[in-house]
């Protein structure tokens, strides 16, 4: 069938996002001589008839009351300047894949193939110099490009034909300067002496050299995001020359004795420094809310919840994740992959995730495109776009989000802070948590890999340079909302968890960690692996995370019955892998053996990391808690309440729904006059069972 365009337009009065571009343009880019700016979505369709095309038009294309349609042409002036903005192949684009899903619905037949793109009309004397500094600021190359004006003639990718994964011919024989350039052309995030302690072990104990998804994999598992390399790194502290925190030191080497047998056997390192109170609490009887398993899934406590007036008791999970380097590159995706991210990990411990914080920091975004660093996008448009994606995920998947407060300061200018946390629950008898034995079936769920999930992790754990803008890309994924939210109701059934022996998230590193940190053995086929699009090679298949996927270890006898499960809720279930009684991760790919890896040796983390410390003691005139004392009282209030920091940020916290799923108690502004913000997020939490409440006297089932 032939591709089917149409452009759809906003009516005056309805062109929000026009307007605001425009203000933004002549503001920010001084581009005084733009009058005016029309935005066009564009749509290309192929494989519907043309009666469901002329359905479409007013149902799914567009909203009769605010838009405008133009089938196959848009009359242009010569005069304007006209460019189209696509996303990358491979970027996930929620709006074309809504569209297909809704054509298919409408048609009843089989899925069209769709893409979109926005088209950028600028009016006024606008030179060509002045078009290009727009297109800089508005197209990131990190997810997207111009694209052609010219309708294609078919939307069938070419199908690429991937190579064989390729053996590192020569590794373990490699001298140290060939080390080095292999370490420096694939641009590695462990160190070098990682890449060494893999030389030796396939030298001495595999006898043969790596292939090249071997290497990737290895790299991921031992990156600083999936291994905190940098808080286990054996510390040497060589002197303290700060009493008052030597006196710390000497009260943590005390709890070391209380809490290890043996001071020794465990490395001093940041990552004991920071829970050794919690473990002396423990240890001492404090914590019995505590709530411990071989699952690693979020912090989780215990808590008894009435229901129905009766004590029941719940697994409580907090969690909180940075998405810095992400958003820094791609603000929409990244914010929006914060919180994604964020949800999978107690969503893998069978929870429902209820409530969310966001907390940022940010440049001063009022400053202009030229007052930016080389190679960094704008403030503004990176606390825009960062708002814009975290409150579309967040708002999509139905979840509340309770506190957003968002800090100014020019620390934040080289990189900028992007935390979600969150709270989710569920009752403890619905978490079953058993180890996967032999014959378990390891079942993937939910969406399909592509391109854009791949280096996440590895991306992450690496320093970045000014050509990281550019050549991160791929790091950082388009989240889709309504996917995870099946996940979500899904796993709300108790006969589909308590089916669930172990659940892990598709996070950093995809398949190669995700389905291998499930069970020591394990045997995978990555031909099972659903992909968006053909052309993925074995190491792309291992190694490409999403928010929207998971993987479950259930017995062999109850894996039909899951994926049945999976079906109602429209998710996808593909059995891809097997637990084994050999403690190895083994990997197919078009029946090739691609990865055959030592559980033992993945859980080395790596060659010892070792670092000296000396602490000197701080500039006690510029300390933070030496209150200094005011002399110009009127001068210090006038600095105070001209401070960024102290404006108003309703117009950004109303961008986050707070109000979903009807459990949040403190709203985000409240007094009077409803404009004083709270200072935390207070929700009840959601059961599973009916509950009363008593104004109104309203039954509410969740």
């Amino acid at each position: 069938m032939e591709v089917k365009r149409i452009y759809v337009k906003k009516k005056e009065g309805f062109d929000v996002e026009a307007k605001e571009l425009l203000a933004d343009i002549q503001e920010n880019l001084k581009v005084q001589s733009l009058e005016n700016i029309i935005i066009l979505n564009r749509y290309d369709v192929e494989g519907i008839t043309e009666e469901t095309f002329k359905k479409a038009k007013n149902t799914v294309f567009s909203e009769p009351q605010v838009d405008e349609c133009y089938i196959e042409e848009y009359p242009f002036h010569e005069k304007d300047q006209v460019f189209g903005v696509e996303f990358l192949p491979g970027q996930f684009d929620q709006r074309a894949n809504a569209l297909e899903e809704c054509l298919q619905i409408l048609a009843e037949g089989n899925r069209p193939t769709a893409k979109s793109a926005k088209i950028y009309i600028l009016q006024g004397d606008i030179g060509t110099q002045s078009c290009e500094k727009i297109k800089k600021y508005m197209i990131n190359q990190v997810d997207s490009r111009e694209c052609s004006l010219e309708k294609p003639t078919n939307l069938t990718q070419k199908m690429e034909v991937p190579e064989d994964v390729a053996v590192v011919e020569g590794f373990i024989n490699m001298t140290e300067e060939d080390s080095h350039k292999f370490y420096e052309k694939y641009g590695f995030a462990m160190d070098f002496a990682d890449l060494q302690f893999c030389q030796n072990y396939f030298k001495e104990v595999e006898k043969r050299d790596p292939t090249m998804t071997e290497m990737k994999m290895i790299d991921t598992y031992w990156s600083d995001h999936c291994r905190h390399t940098t808080f286990l790194t054996k510390l040497e502290v060589l002197d303290i020359k700060w009493d008052l925190l030597n006196k710390v030191y000497q009260d943590y080497l005390k709890a070391r004795d209380v809490i290890y047998e043996n001071r020794k056997a465990k490395d001093i390192c940041l990552m004991d420094i920071a829970t050794i109170a919690a473990k002396e609490l423990k240890k001492a009887g404090y914590m019995k809310e505590l709530d411990e398993s071989e699952e690693i899934n979020a912090c989780s406590i215990k808590a008894d919840i009435l229901v129905d007036g009766k004590p029941e008791e719940y697994l409580i999970m907090f969690k909180n994740e940075t998405h810095n380097h992400p958003t820094e590159i791609e603000p929409f995706g990244g914010a929006a992959t914060c919180l994604g991210g964020a949800i999978r990990d107690p969503l893998s411990g069978r929870v429902y995730v209820y409530q969310a914080m966001r907390v940022t920091g940010c440049g001063d975004p009022r400053k202009t495109v030229e007052e930016t660093l080389a190679n960094k996008l704008p403030q503004r448009k990176l606390t825009n776009e960062a708002a814009r994606g975290y409150s579309s995920y967040g708002n999509q998947i139905g979840l509340a989000t309770g506190q957003v407060a968002e800090i100014y300061h020019d620390g934040y200018v080289a990189k900028r802070m992007e935390i979600g946390a969150l709270v989710g629950a569920a009752p403890k008898e619905n978490v079953v948590r058993t180890r996967p034995i032999p014959g378990d079936i390891v079942i993937l769920l939910g969406g399909k890999t592509g391109r854009d999930g791949c280096g996440g992790a590895t991306g992450s754990s690496k320093a970045h340079t000014s050509e990281s803008l550019t050549a991160c890309g791929a790091e950082v994924q388009k989240g889709n909302a309504p996917e995870e939210r099946k996940i979500q109701r899904l796993f709300r059934d108790p006969e589909v968890t308590k089916m669930i022996k172990r659940c892990n998230d598709f996070g950093a590193g995809g398949v190669s960690v995700a389905i291998g940190e499930l069970a020591d053995g394990l045997v995978i086929n990555l031909d099972k692996v659903p992909k968006k699009y053909e052309g993925l090679d074995g190491t792309e298949l291992a190694i490409s995370e999403s928010q929207e996927r998971m993987a479950v270890v259930v017995a062999k006898e109850d894996a039909d019955k899951l994926v049945a499960f999976a079906e109602k809720e429209n998710l996808e279930a593909t059995i891809v892998a097997e637990v084994v009684e050999e403690p190895r991760v083994k990997m197919y790919w078009r029946g090739n053996l691609i990865v055959d890896i030592a559980r033992e040796f993945l859980d080395t983390n790596g060659d010892v990391k070792n670092a000296t410390v000396e602490v000197l003691k701080p500039n006690e005139e510029k300390s933070y808690f030496k209150a200094k004392k005011v002399e110009d009282i009127k001068g210090k209030w006038e600095e105070t309440i001209t401070n960024l920091n102290c404006c108003s940020q309703k117009g950004l916290v109303e961008r986050f729904d707070s109000s979903i799923g009807s459990n949040t108690v403190i709203m985000p502004f409240g007094g009077k006059y409803q404009l004083t913000p709270a200072m935390g997020m207070v929700a009840r939490i959601p059961t599973l069972k009916g509950y009363t409440v008593s104004r109104n006297n309203y039954e509410l089932w969740l």
